[in-house]
Parts: structure tokens; sequence; C-alpha cells
């Protein structure tokens, strides 16, 4: 199942945007209002938003200045969260939120309206900084 987030620009340089996106303390700011826990350990980072359970997410890779991935700590549920960022002038820049997992069919009817709720959601606090 893949999820792609609308192309959005973002009042960042391409380095400042890779930068915020890599500390990830800094995606408690891109969390949806309803999060109820979210804490960072590391190369990883947990959240919880209400009624769901908690979710993990892993630091996979960072190509400098253009690409973030996070996956999922869990082998049970894979996925991975790419933000792929483009340089548009000197203080602007483009991303785009990526949402890509083998989830059984079943499992992906029943998430892909909330994921894809919850990249809309990420995508448009993104495009606020």
């Amino acid at each position: 199942m893949n999820i792609e987030g609308n192309n959005i620009t973002v009042n960042k340089s391409q380095k400042d945007l890779f930068n915020f996106l890599t500390q990830l303390e800094n995606f408690e700011q891109l969390m949806p209002i309803n999060t109820e826990k979210f804490e960072v350990d590391g190369d990883s980072f947990i959240f919880g938003l209400k009624g769901m359970p908690e979710i993990r997410l892993v630091m996979k890779e960072k190509t400098e200045f253009s690409n973030v991935t996070l996956g999922a700590a869990s082998s049970k549920l894979p996925f991975t969260l790419a933000a792929d960022i483009k340089a548009v002038s000197e203080n602007q820049s483009k991303a785009q939120l990526k949402f890509d997992s083998s989830f059984n069919p079943m499992m992906a009817m029943m998430v892909k309206k909330p994921l894809t709720s919850f990249i809309n959601t990420l995508t448009e606090n993104l495009e606020k900084l």
C-alpha cells in the first residue's frame, strides 16, 4: 500500500528542512492534535494517537539534503515513511511525504483512511513551518 502526500512548498531551504527532519524531536511539531504520547529515544521515537496503538519509528536512512526515511521498529507491520525534499530557492523547498507498506489486503483496507488522514496532517503541519 502506498500513500503519497501532496507536494508542498516549505519556507525553509532544502538543507534547513533536511536538518529539521533529521532531528526526531521536531516530529512532535508535525503530529496531529490528538497525539497522546511522543517520546524520542536515540534514533527512534514512539508516538500514540488517541484510540490507536503506539507506533515506534526508527531512522532508516538519510540522503543528504534530499531524503529522510523512517521505518517501523516492529516487523509485524512493516512500513516506511519518507520525506523527499527538493530545493526551490535559497529559502524555500518542496517536500512530499510517502508512506509505503506491505500490509495484507485486509489490513490495508482497515488502515488506509486513517493513514491517509495522518499523512495529510503531517503534510499540512510541515507546510506551516
